[in-house]
């Protein structure tokens, strides 16, 4: 490490510039406070963090102890928790040591923990640059670091309580320890059999180690550091054979490195079944062990080819890799997933992975916005590790090239390792920066000495200048590419300041909308307990729910909400957990009737369903392809181009008939009513291929009565030309207008809705989050329509109606004896004859039959 002269003022100097970068990270970070502390309580971003604040209050509950099972959570089995303990657990003592108690309290201390880990990366970034250039090229690289934006920033936020920006710092110390160590023992002979030969290494790999171990404590994800390491020993090796070089020191290196984080392993115990690398499990062992035995095997074939030809090597090395392969892949497959499946898996890509924003490709434009010029500076980055690596053979130079290259390709698959890569765009940024202007003030340094030593003018009595013979134009070359990268990294400074400051300013009103806020709020205090102890510890193989537990059901996003917020249990989750499945919450969304619906709801468990507006409209297409990844929303919602004047078609988005017989429209735009329309939208277009655009063209819409609109279709669709068509349909400025008619839900009743209404006109009137009691119904004898008028707890009034079915009607709403706030304004009432029925609360809960 690089040692530090506290009597040298360029020490100081230095040191003084780092606290200021630090301070000036931790200041962006801290910008949300003043909207996320509003009223006393902290209102966390996004929505992971909420349940990574649900584990800090276990775990001040229960002395530290880490629960790797969670009954708060997917009902009716609960959930295994797949990430390490030490993120929470830093919170949890620091809130222990500082004496935070009361829920706010505890939120404040765990909000301030990820600004405080951004800042920590300035100082390591610096020592970074440092080791692989020197002080100027770590502070340009610190500074970038402090300005830099995107995921990076967002995820070390004010109240952004989640791992990811300790996956970042920790990843970046074992970077930073076993650069050390690989670049301290690469040119010295390690004798094997001496104590004092083997001390350096050991002590150097041992610190990387544990640096490995804190890393892997924070997410299993930290494998990925180990697959960069052996993917950095595999080109190593090619590289010293190529020049004749023969040498254990990496070999030794690694086995140190992984020998620790195998025997941490051993201590931490397995907690998860399988050999998969995504959870704590043997797998993760044997993946070290490949690398140890890898790293021996490529140097025992280097000492074994040293007098062939240079090209032997890989040769031999690619036949027996492809050997070893398709040997595990018939002998082990399970083997052969660990080591190689889960390569080519990490790298992969899903239609249902796309619907989750952290998990969506990386695109250009988002790329651009976020570094825009940085992403110049860190090629130039690249080149001069390319260089370094070529021209003066730095393995750490060739480790950061893998590290940094393998980080790129994960970040283009998933973007959320736009954190990650931040740290190897700034440091990157740092070293092209320092490379040229070191060079360009090495020009400007030489032309001053030439013109001090030059020769005394007789005549004058001054120095004159020497006229030097052209250099084929490379001083002003270096100059220029100095000035240019000055521009550069200002612009870089600039566009991530404007960038940060506005992302830092935009997130302080946090994650959860004041609608689920105020509508959790209320779950938690009028429906009943599950049962389930909230801050109590429990065992998977001893734990079994109490009869009174239940499961809420709604999509994955909201799920953190409801166990936090409304210490209640989800039927899904945030971990994208539930949601598949013939009983999973895209399957109850999607599902066409209420039999179906009622089955899923029955085998989860599930007494409550929560919709909101997003669910109705912007994440329908998410839940549809998670029901169904080959066909998507394309059965519900279609992009249609619709005339805005004579010469222009816009896109819109238009809901098929299928759309409304879902329970997703079903729930939240008719209450559970029946949907038939008075009035609908009529509307002729023509399909893709007729209109030539990729999508259909609309070329009439109007509103209709429905009776009026249906023989429209009915008598164009007989006469239309081919590509052409009629049907009724959905749009979003007003969804109560079905595009096609829908039953009664016999089974669910609206309990409680939020507040706000979903468009601005007082029409329709369709709040933002509703609340629904799944119920059995109670049971009346009768024919035709039946109806009961209803006001909602926010004083909107609604009606209720159903047609018979063989005779019988099944009501999910009691006109007497409700304990919600949603209440029948007078008897259920059969069309047409008047006659009326008045249902109690247990008729309703229990099935009875009225009549």
């Amino acid at each position: 490490m690089p040692s530090f002269d506290l009597k040298d003022r360029n020490t100081w100097l230095i040191a003084g510039f780092i606290i200021i970068f630090s301070l000036f990270a931790l200041w962006v970070r801290l910008i949300p406070m003043a909207g996320l502390t509003a009223g006393g309580e902290v209102d966390l971003q996004g929505i992971d963090p909420w349940y990574n604040m649900r584990q800090v209050e276990a775990l001040t509950a229960n002395g530290l102890a880490y629960a790797w099972f969670d009954p708060m959570t997917l009902y009716p089995q609960g959930d295994i928790i797949y990430w390490g303990p030490l993120f929470p657990t830093i919170i949890a003592a620091l809130a222990i040591l500082v004496g935070a108690t009361t829920r706010p309290e505890i939120m404040f201390v765990g909000a301030i923990v990820p600004p405080l880990m951004g800042a920590a990366m300035v100082p390591l970034v610096y020592l970074l640059g440092r080791r692989l250039s020197d002080w100027k090229t770590g502070l340009l690289a610190a500074g970038f670091t402090a300005v830099v934006s995107g995921h990076f920033l967002y995820r070390s936020l004010f109240g952004f309580v989640d791992h990811h920006i300790a996956e970042v710092l920790f990843s970046t110390l074992f970077v930073l320890a076993y650069i050390v160590a690989i670049k301290a023992v690469h040119a010295e002979k390690i004798d094997l059999s001496s104590p004092n030969g083997l001390k350096k290494p050991a002590i150097l790999g041992i610190f990387a180690g544990v640096a490995y171990l804190l890393g892997l404590f924070v997410m299993p994800t930290m494998i990925l550091l180990a697959m960069i390491v052996a993917v950095y020993t595999l080109f190593q090796y090619l590289i010293d054979t190529w020049e004749k070089k023969e040498t254990w020191n990496l070999a030794v290196i690694n086995t140190v490195v992984f020998a620790v984080a195998i025997i941490g392993l051993f201590l931490f115990g397995f907690q998860h079944e399988g050999l998969g690398l995504a959870r704590y499990t043997p797998g993760h062992v044997l993946a070290y062990l490949a690398i140890i035995i890898g790293s021996w095997a490529l140097y025992a074939l280097a000492r074994a080819t040293r007098d062939k030809p240079a090209y032997i090597y890989p040769v031999i090395l690619a036949t027996i890799g492809m050997v070893v392969a398709i040997l595990l892949k018939v002998a082990a497959p399970a083997l052969f997933d660990v080591l190689i499946g889960n390569f080519f898996a990490f790298f992969g890509q899903s239609a249902e992975a796309n619907t989750v924003e952290e998990a969506m490709p990386w695109s250009i434009e988002a790329a651009w916005y976020t570094f825009n010029v940085g992403l110049l500076l860190m090629a130039g980055g690249f080149a001069v590790l390319l260089y370094g690596i070529f021209q003066k053979h730095r393995v750490d130079y060739l480790f950061v090239l893998i590290w940094s290259a393998i980080i790129l390709l994960s970040t283009w698959q998933h973007n959320r390792y736009e954190y990650y890569l931040s740290v190897n765009i700034a440091l990157l940024a740092g070293l092209f920066a320092g490379f040229v202007l070191e060079r360009g003030w090495q020009e400007v340094a030489a032309h001053r000495v030439s013109e001090v030593a030059a020769p005394l003018d007789k005549k004058t009595g001054k120095n004159r200048k020497e006229e030097k013979k052209p250099s084929g134009g490379s001083d002003p070359v270096v100059l220029l590419g100095s000035v240019i990268v000055v521009i550069l990294s200002v612009f870089f400074i600039i566009s991530s300041l404007q960038v940060g400051l506005a992302m830092a300013e935009g997130s302080a009103y946090g994650g959860m909308h004041p609608q689920w806020r105020e509508t959790l709020e209320w779950m938690g205090s009028n429906t009943p307990d599950t049962g389930v102890d909230y801050y109590k510890s429990y065992e998977k193989d001893s734990f079994q729910y109490p009869a009174e537990s239940y499961g809420v059901m709604t999509w994955w996003d909201y799920g953190h909400f409801i166990t936090f917020l409304a210490k209640r249990i989800p039927n899904c989750n945030p971990f994208q957990h539930g949601v598949t499945g013939p009983n999973g919450s895209a399957a109850f969304f999607m599902a066409q009737n209420e039999d179906t619906a009622a089955e899923i709801l029955t085998h989860d468990g599930t007494r409550y369903v929560i919709t909101d507006t997003m669910m109705d409209t912007g994440k329908f297409w998410a839940m549809a392809t998670w029901f169904d990844p080959k066909a998507g929303p394309q059965p519900y919602q279609q992009t249609w181009l619709v005339p805005a004047d004579q010469d222009t078609l816009v896109q819109h988005r238009i809901y098929t008939p299928a759309y409304f017989q879902t329970m997703t429209s079903r729930l939240h735009n008719f209450d559970g009513s029946m949907s038939a329309s008075d009035r609908v939208y009529y509307t002729e277009y023509a399909d893709a291929a007729a209109a030539g655009y990729g999508l259909p063209v609309m070329t009439n819409l109007s509103i209709l009565d429905a009776d009026t609109a249906q023989a429209k279709v009915e008598a164009y669709n007989a006469k239309a030309q081919a590509g052409m068509h009629a049907g009724t349909i959905g749009l979003e400025n007003n969804l109560t207008m079905a595009g096609s008619e829908a039953p009664a839900l016999q089974h669910f009743r609206l309990v409680h809705e939020s507040s706000q209404n979903s468009y601005s006109s007082k029409t329709p009137d369709i709040r933002y989050v509703k609340v629904f009691e799944f119920v059995p119904g109670a049971h009346i004898k009768g024919e035709g329509t039946i109806e009961v008028s209803l006001t909602a707890n926010t004083g909107r009034t609604f009606t209720y109606r159903q047609e018979s079915i063989n005779g019988e009607f099944v009501v999910p709403y009691s006109t007497s004896g409700t304990p919600y706030d949603v209440r029948a304004a007078g008897p259920y009432r059969i069309v047409g004859t008047g006659q009326t029925f008045d249902v109690s609360e247990d008729a309703v809960m229990q099935g009875l039959t009225i009549n």
